[in-house]
């Protein structure tokens, strides 16, 4: 068993010195014309990105703000100009069963087609594409920069990816090409159509499964529903992209352990027992500042629920020290990857196997 050390705040000090090379301007994009929508006519378009489908009239935006209508032509303001970027360690997008340890190249455009109020990164999320400090960075300068970090996989994250569909199929149809691995987090809110066109060119998709109750998404999420979320979870599976979800437990809203059971039931029966599952401890934050952090017991016991419904792989997150960061083998119990918060202290597995038993730990393990 051996330490395994990563190489984070080295990869992160190169990123800083190249966009210090770069002008950090206030985004005044023209805007790049946008992906599926279609003209209604000479006042309105209708766009089918999401399944809001906002009707937009001319010089008007849809939910997002992202997409605006000018002259008849759907546009989109979020491409080319990054809000965040960053190198981090895969596991705090998070992904536990994706190359453990490994450097991901993460990047995000301002906005989201959500209005959650308990977003965690709602200084960025919230915020219009076009109305905020961003970095110009095409495409073909992303993939460049992945590889100057030495990054294998990027991350389209900390935002909606959905909002900035165009430019992240573009980076990641280039970065295929490059033999590099694209991955996403995102909260699944996405019409089959271009969903089924972006999974061509993924590797890996985290979804946000907030809650598995309508009032919650109507109530938390401007009156989204959680049945799209739900067709978004079985389609990245249905496509062989691998698969992590990820739900984040606030008291008193979405902790009840028979929606947490009902949950857990049905990600079994339409995703498997294999797909690993994420309870996220909440922080108070933006406009739920009144609710306290998630108690210890209540994420304990979402997990024992979730391991009794039969799931294999099932963690703690955003609570480092606490049970639940390891990755344990189903077969013969033993530690297979042990974490200590995003760091990787342990890896058992060798060729996709438990160094202990053979057994076969789903997940991507690359090489190793």
């Amino acid at each position: 068993m051996k330490r395994r050390t990563l190489l984070i705040p080295a990869l992160a000090s190169i990123l800083i010195l190249y966009f210090f090379l770069l002008q950090n301007v206030h985004a005044d994009l023209p805007g790049h014309v946008a992906n599926y929508w279609n003209k209604v006519n000479r006042e309105f378009v209708q766009c089918k990105l999401c399944p809001r489908n906002c009707m937009i009239a001319d010089g008007q935006r849809g939910a997002c703000t992202v997409r605006i209508n000018k002259g008849g032509i759907l546009y989109t303001l979020g491409y080319g100009n990054p809000v965040s970027l960053a190198v981090d360690p895969i596991e705090k997008k998070p992904f536990f069963h994706v190359e453990p340890g490994s450097p991901v190249f993460s990047l995000a455009v301002a906005g989201c087609n959500m209005r959650c109020l308990f977003c965690q990164n709602w200084q960025i999320s919230q915020s219009k594409p076009d109305e905020v400090d961003s970095y110009k960075l095409n495409p073909e300068e992303v993939v460049d920069v992945m590889i100057k970090n030495r990054c294998k996989y990027i991350a389209y994250t900390y935002t909606e990816p959905v909002i900035f569909y165009e430019y992240m199929l573009d980076i990641a149809k280039i970065a295929k090409k490059k033999g590099l691995k694209n991955t996403m987090h995102t909260c699944g809110y996405v019409n089959q159509e271009p969903l089924a066109e972006l999974l061509k060119y993924m590797d890996a998709v985290n979804v946000d499964l907030k809650a598995f109750d309508d009032k919650f998404y109507n109530k938390m999420g401007m009156m989204a529903q959680l049945g799209p979320v739900l067709e978004t979870i079985k389609t990245v599976k249905k496509q062989g992209v691998w698969l992590e979800i990820t739900n984040l437990l606030i008291p008193g809203e979405n902790d009840d352990p028979r929606e947490i059971r009902k949950m857990c039931v049905w990600i079994k029966e339409n995703v498997g027992d294999e797909v690993p599952l994420h309870f996220s401890r909440f922080m108070p934050t933006f406009r739920l500042t009144n609710l306290p952090p998630t108690p210890a017991e209540k994420l304990k016991e979402a997990r024992k629920i979730a391991m009794e419904t039969g799931l294999k792989y099932v963690y703690i997150g955003n609570a480092p020290g606490y049970e639940g960061e390891d990755t344990y083998c189903p077969n013969c119990g033993k530690v297979v990857v042990k974490r200590r918060g995003y760091s990787v202290e342990e890896l058992n597995i060798k060729g996709g196997r438990c160094k202990f038993c053979d057994y076969k730990i789903a997940g991507i393990w690359g090489d190793r």
